[in-house]
C-alpha cells in the first residue's frame, strides 16, 4: 500500500494541526463511521511517530504515515490525500492498488 498527498493537504495539515519541524501525522482506524473500504471504522489522524510504518510519505519535513496495525483497514487500497479549497478541509479517496 501506498500513501500520496499533495503539497495543498500538507499545508493544510501543517497549518490545521501546528506541527513543528519534524512532527509527523499518523493516519489510523478508529470504531465509528464509514468509509468505501470499511463499514464501522473511519479514518483518524493525529500526531505521533512512526514506531512499524506500512506506508510513509514525507511533504515538507512531515512524515505521514499509516502503523503496519492499521494496515487491514485499507483492504488492499492505497491512500490519496487531496485538497477541497472550497471547503477548506483534505479529501481522501482510496484507489484499489
Amino acid at each position: 500500500m501506498r500513501i500520496h498527498i499533495t503539497d495543498e493537504a500538507a499545508n493544510w495539515f501543517k497549518r490545521e494541526m501546528e506541527l513543528d519541524d519534524g512532527e509527523s501525522v499518523r493516519f489510523f482506524v478508529k470504531y465509528g463511521g464509514s468509509t468505501p473500504v470499511q463499514h464501522g471504522f473511519s479514518l483518524g489522524v493525529r500526531k505521533d511517530f512512526p514506531d512499524d510504518p506500512a506506508a510513509a510519505v514525507e511533504r515538507h519535513g512531515h512524515a505521514f504515515f499509516i502503523e503496519s496495525t492499521d494496515e487491514w483497514y485499507f483492504d488492499g487500497h492505497d491512500l490519496y490525500v487531496g485538497y477541497d479549497p472550497k471547503l477548506d478541509e483534505p479529501v481522501y479517496e482510496y484507489p484499489k492498488h
